[in-house]
């Protein structure tokens, strides 16, 4: 008999995320003591009750860019590499404590050398926290694979740099490259050269496109730029048409993004609180997963979006009537999409993720 689909039960299953910004998964009460720790005087709230509420509620103004505008407040408190380790570190035990059991978390260095680090003393530090996050976990018998993604802010003109920062760190947890920030006037395209950097070193990564801006983002970010993968990428749903009988008809762009089988990393819970989508049963992820394309689960911003990825699935199951094996479906396409080369994909997914989801299907 399966086992019922509630929170509790779904903590209990494996879990693999891809979109996971690290500055904007901490925990209200590290923000608080970074801050006095390094005199930040600039936070909204002195109580961790009021933080935590003020984070729930100053991102979901319905637009990407009031959703961004809280991340001064996180980026602020991390500009030191004890600030960093911790935040990592505790990244991983949060990670682990919802059984997420491969993660690839991302973060933008050039925001976090206000107080003279180096762009390399930040990503040390960064993956310093979670190698010894992973090492504590597991000692406590909770196994995680947790890996980086270094992110270029869209809107400023260092990519290349932090492309070239990706490939220096290739071999000590770093497996991609991202750009992210506002979509609107900056186009993917305005970093063919860091793209183009990463292709000549056999390197992955994945894009931001298709959720404040539409069809062009998407475009660009395949055609000319050549990602592996798609961040968010809801706007595709734009080139998708439902007939008034139920059939369904992929545009060009559509079609080339379900055959070539690019993944799409889904942040439901965000995707609403930014204004891509109007609620989770108007998100086009159960379409796409109905039609096949490779979707995802992923939390994007646990602490602006007050999120886990347990808590994104059952939004998915109260919303869509999901059974466990369209979860364990969601969780093994994640892992097919992961950075990490294919003998370690497998392995998570033939020994860790298909057993324990069995023993939840019954």
């Amino acid at each position: 008999m399966n086992a019922p689909l509630t929170l509790d039960n779904i903590r209990k299953a494996p879990k693999a995320l891809l979109h996971d910004h690290l500055d904007g998964g901490l925990r209200p009460a590290t923000v608080l003591d970074l801050a006095e720790q390094i005199g930040y005087d600039d936070l909204p709230a002195t109580d961790v009750d009021a933080l935590a509420a003020w984070f729930r509620t100053a991102a979901h103004g319905g637009s990407l860019v009031r959703y961004l505008e809280p991340f001064a407040h996180t980026v602020g408190v991390m500009q030191t590499a004890d600030a960093l380790y911790r935040v990592a570190y505790e990244c991983v035990e949060d990670l682990a404590a919802d059984n997420v059991v491969y993660a690839e978390v991302r973060f933008a260095p050039e925001l976090h050398i206000d107080r003279g680090l180096s762009l390399d003393a930040v990503v040390d530090a960064v993956l310093a926290g979670f190698a010894d996050g992973e090492k504590a976990v597991s000692a406590e018998g909770r196994g995680i694979v947790v890996r980086c993604l270094v992110t270029a802010m869209r809107h400023q003109a260092r990519s290349l740099e932090i492309a070239e920062l990706a490939i220096r760190f290739r071999d000590k947890g770093v497996v991609g490259f991202d750009i992210a920030g506002a979509e609107a006037g900056y186009p993917p395209t305005r970093h063919l050269d860091a793209f183009e950097y990463m292709r000549n070193h056999n390197a992955r990564f994945t894009i931001h496109a298709g959720e404040a801006f539409g069809l062009p983002s998407i475009h660009e970010a395949i055609a000319f730029c050549g990602a592996d993968r798609l961040g968010h990428g809801v706007r595709i749903v734009d080139d998708i048409t439902v007939d008034p009988d139920g059939t369904v008809r992929l545009g060009r762009l559509a079609s080339l993004l379900r055959d070539k089988r690019i993944p799409l990393e889904m942040c439901p819970t965000s995707n609403v609180q930014t204004g891509a989508v109007k609620s989770i049963a108007e998100h086009p992820f159960d379409l796409l997963a109905r039609t096949r394309f490779r979707v995802t689960v992923n939390t994007d911003n646990r602490l602006m979006s007050d999120t886990t990825m347990s808590q994104e699935m059952l939004r998915l199951v109260e919303t869509f009537g999901y059974g466990w094996s369209d979860l364990a479906r969601f969780t093994i396409n994640a892992m097919k999409s992961a950075f990490i080369h294919f003998d370690e994909r497998l392995e998570i997914i033939d020994e860790v993720i298909k057993p324990r989801y069995a023993v939840l299907v019954g």
